[in-house]
């Protein structure tokens, strides 16, 4: 029954705190493009790729007191940050999970920008795409971003590079 809460534990376990809403969002949604088996559903949003069901679990997760989620005040607006609480620990014991390891890939991804991450996810929800197409769309969709034809190329390498990671 809790099977999807338990591999998010195993993700945030696999980690350092995780500082911000998006970057966990697209975290996420990135392992579940390179085949890790999340099972949240994601729809295209202003900043990319949204799931509203991962949104409610780790607001589960915070209500069980397995995760801690903290508000930080920068200079113009607030972040969040999410950490592991021991009885996230002791829960996640009780569980197998198929999940292969993730650090290698959570310690590429917190290397990266947020904007870059989204970037990067963004490109993968639309991979379907020709090459070409995905560019497009990304200067299209993303267009206040100002990515450029050499950061579509950064995130290709570093989507193969996190593909290839086993």
């Amino acid at each position: 029954m809790l099977e999807n809460h338990a591999k998010l534990m195993q993700f945030f376990s696999s980690s350092e705190p995780i500082i911000g809403r998006k970057r966990l969002q697209k975290m996420i949604y990135i392992l579940k493009k390179c085949k890790v088996p999340f099972e949240e559903r994601y729809e295209f949003h202003f900043y990319g790729p949204y799931s509203e069901e991962l949104t409610l679990r780790i607001e589960e997760m915070c209500n069980l007191g397995f995760i801690q989620e903290t508000k930080e005040e920068k200079k113009n607006y607030y972040q969040y940050r999410y950490e592991v609480m021991e009885a996230g620990r002791k829960f996640l014991q009780h569980y197998e999970t198929a999940l292969p390891p993730l650090n290698e890939h959570i310690e590429a991804m917190n290397k990266e920008s947020s904007r870059f991450l989204e970037l990067v996810s963004t490109m993968l929800f639309f991979e379907h795409l020709p090459k070409n197409e995905v560019a497009e769309k990304v200067f299209s969709v993303k267009s206040k971003q100002n990515y450029t034809e050499e950061d579509i190329e950064t995130a290709w390498k570093f989507i193969e590079k996190l593909r290839g990671i086993h």
